[in-house]
Parts: structure tokens; sequence; C-alpha cells
């Protein structure tokens, strides 16, 4: 059997990825929410922020411990599959992304075991500290893969000698045209992953019959934060898009499903079916004329079609399309969602109702499926470019067999589904559980009382290593 070894490289690191992004995606917002909630604990002395602080710091493990390891294995993939991808561009991504081990992950590893571990051992001031430390962290290691990641969608500050790239501005490598709505974008989005996956637990315990305090702190401010956040993601994927028109002009076409070319005055496609064969969009629902608005900010802003690049420098068009419309779609609701439950709670009502709060469980997934949408839009719009109009993708891969990449794929998927879906499970188990209040909270001007839930042997330690 003939096995196309560009394919399957593309299908495992986006296998790969798709895992990967999503512990990221959690543990960027969950690390700040950690640190907040025990800032408030320590100012407050309000023993319901610890009891949520203890709940998702067990969960926060878990994920960062699964993100690492999809982390890890990604990186592998540069050299066993993406060679020739790693030896012209080694000089430009091997230092960001080192930089992102050196300042980020050291970081967070240096200090999660006291986060962990530490909470009855060293002083408040230090904890907390800690806590901070590892919330700066994973907010360090976005900024350096979005600089990387960024640079390879729009290059900037290098040279080419004999096809390979050469770094000669590293501030505009770093700070390249699309990174920094790239990264505000993202990190927007991690916050609101996180912040959505909290309110949908909460609204599970609500929906269990629980009204102690954690659960209704949990919600409340998951709600207030989302009413906040949602609009203001909207604004930033917009600024976003302006980048992208700017610099992906043919990511920007498949995005818009725009074949031809516009002077201005560009109709807005809603919906329908690109086809690359056919160059035209089948089914297509429109709003005249106002496409130009949306992308350009003006009625008579010009818009490229893809008919004006050749056929095989074009992203897969259906892809791209549906893929930027998923993520639309889900932030569109996330922000309805967020503003009526806000005001729901803001009023005093959302313990009453009962149909809100389900809705909100099956929101709690809805960020992760968003942030991958929006990377398959980001990366299948960068196509056939691994650095974009520089390097082919096909021109990226190393030469290996293609069955061998085929087998290690194929191991990939069943480890992944033994390990990861164990991993989800356990998280979701504990999830269901919701924070405890029974435990006492460690001291805050006497660490050296153990608490109950750290005591060895504790019916606490029990029950979470029985989970």
């Amino acid at each position: 059997m003939d096995f196309d070894a560009l394919l399957l490289s593309r299908l495992q690191f986006a296998f790969t990825i798709a895992f990967h992004i999503i512990f990221p995606s959690f543990t960027i917002g969950l690390a700040s929410y950690l640190a907040v909630l025990e800032g408030l604990w320590l100012k407050t002395g309000d023993d319901a922020y610890y009891a949520l602080y203890r709940f998702w710091l067990k969960i926060f493990a878990v994920s960062f411990g699964l993100g690492v390891v999809s982390g890890v294995v990604m990186s592998y993939q540069f050299g066993t599959n993406w060679s020739r991808f790693s030896e012209l561009t080694g000089n430009i991504l091997g230092p960001l992304l080192g930089y992102e081990v050196l300042t980020a992950f050291f970081l967070e590893a240096s200090f999660l075991g006291i986060m962990l571990f530490g909470v009855n051992r060293v002083g408040p001031g230090l904890h907390f500290l800690s806590t901070c430390i590892v919330a700066a962290g994973t907010l360090m290691s976005a900024f350096w893969i979005l600089a990387a990641n960024s640079w390879m969608q729009a290059p900037a500050g290098y040279e080419i000698r004999d096809g390979i790239f050469y770094p000669t501005d590293w501030l505009a490598i770093v700070f390249s045209p699309t990174f920094p709505y790239r990264l505000v974008h993202m990190v927007l989005a991690a916050y609101i992953t996180t912040a959505f996956a909290v309110v949908g637990v909460g609204a599970w315990q609500l929906l269990k019959g629980r009204r102690d305090r954690p659960v209704r702190l949990m919600v409340a401010m998951g709600l207030g934060l989302l009413a906040i956040l949602t609009p203001l993601q909207l604004v930033a994927g917009h600024e976003h898009g302006i980048s992208v028109y700017h610099e992906q002009p043919s990511k920007l076409a498949a995005i818009e499903g725009h074949w031809e070319s516009y002077e201005g005055r560009a109709p807005l496609v809603l919906f329908g079916w690109p086809s690359q064969t056919e160059e035209r969009n089948l089914h297509e629902v429109a709003i005249p004329e106002i496409g130009s608005l949306v992308v350009t900010g003006s009625l008579d802003g010009a818009i490229r079609g893809l008919k004006s690049w050749p056929a095989e420098d074009r992203p897969p068009v259906a892809i791209t399309f549906w893929a930027f419309r998923i993520m639309v779609g889900i932030g569109l609701v996330m922000i309805a969602v967020s503003l009526l439950g806000a005001w729901y709670a803001y009023s005093g009502r959302l313990e009453k109702q009962a149909w809100f709060q389900r809705i909100l469980v099956l929101m709690l997934p809805s960020g992760f499926v968003a942030v991958l949408a929006g990377w398959v839009t980001a990366e299948v719009g960068r196509q056939p470019w691994t650095v974009f109009g520089l390097l082919r993708t096909a021109d990226s891969v190393s030469p290996v067999p293609g069955a061998s990449v085929a087998v290690s794929l194929l191991v990939f998927m069943i480890v992944y589904a033994i390990v990861f879906t164990a991993g989800v499970f356990f998280m979701g188990r504990l999830a269901a559980k919701g924070p405890e209040t029974g435990a006492a909270p460690p001291k805050r001007s006497d660490r050296e009382d153990v608490p109950a839930y750290l005591a060895p042997n504790s019916a606490a330690t029990a029950a979470g290593e029985g989970d």
C-alpha cells in the first residue's frame, strides 16, 4: 500500500496538537483563577475561596500534567516528521521555543511543587507568590509559543541564505505583525474557556441541589467574568481579522469565501459550500455589499479573491471557511449566554432557573470547541505554507517512508485514547464531586498545623486517592 508521508505527517501533527491545545487553553485560565481565589482568601479570610482553591487545584494538576505530556510528543515530531522544516527555520524557531522552556516551563515546574504541596509548609505570602508565578508562567508560555507560530504566519526580521532562514532583528521576529492580535485573542480564549468550564461545573452542582457559598461563588464569579470577556473577545477577534486581511490575504479570502476580487462593496457570505473544483460557493447565502465594511471598516474596501492566486497556492477553502464559522457561531452564543447569565446572577434569580442551569452545563465544552475551530482556521488557512509565502509544507516534511508515519500515527491514536480518556475521566469525577466544605483551611498566621485534607492517611486524602 502506498502511503503519503506528507499527508500522514500533517494528520499526525494535527492529531497531537488538537489534544495538546485543549489543556493549555484550560490551564492558562485556571492558573490565573487559582491566583485570584488564593488572593481573595488571604485578603478576606472567607473559607469559601479556599474551598474553591483546593477543589480546582486538583483539576489543575491533572490538566497541567496532560498538557506537558502532549507537548513533549509534539516537539519530537519536529525532528521525526519535519526535519527539513527544522533545518531551514531552526535558527529562528529554535531559540523561540528554547526561551519558552527556559523562561516559562522551568518557572512553572519550579514553583508548581510549592503550589501543590507547600500550603502548610511555607508561609502564606510565599505560597501565594508561587501560585502567581505559576500563573505568570502559563501566560509566558503562551507568549513564546504564539511568537513562534505568529512568525510562521507573518515572517519578519529574517534573511534567507542558501534556503536557510537567519535572524536579523529579534524584536521584529518576536513581535511579528500578527503577534499582538493573536496573543490577545488566544489569552482571552483561554480565560473564556476556563470560565465556561467553571460555570458549567457550578451549574451542575446547582442542579444537584447544592446551594452552599462555594458553589454560588463559583457560578457568580465565572458569569461576571464572561459578561466582560466575551464581548471583548468579539472586538479582539475583529482586530485579528483585520491583521489577517493585511498579512495573509489568501487566508482571509478563504475565511470569507470570496472567489472573485472586489474593489468595494463585497458581499458578506454567511453560509455556503466552497467548491475548489468549480471555484465558487454552492448553495451560498450572502448579504449584499456589507462584506467590505465588516472586513475593512469601509464599504469601499477592496478584497482580493481566491482566483487571483494559482490553485496550488490556495488553502483548503471549505475547512477554513467552516472552521471560522463554527468559532464565530459559538462565540455569539457565548455572548448571549454570558450576558443573560450575569443578569440572572445579579438579580438573584439564577438559582431558580433550572432550564438556564442546564444550558450552562451544555456550554461547558464550548470554549474547547471554539479554540479548536480557531486553531484549525489559523493553521489550515496558512496552507500550503509552513512559513507563509516562503516555505511550502511539501518542502518541510522529513524524507521518511509513509508507512513509518502511519504506524506512529496509529500508536499515538491508541496511546492517546487510553491516557487522555483516563485523565479526562478522572477530572470529570473530581468536578462532579464539587468543592468540599468540611475540611478546615490552614491557619493564615500559623502554617505549622497540618490541615486535615493534607494529613497522611486522613479520610480526605483517602477519598482523593480513591478518585
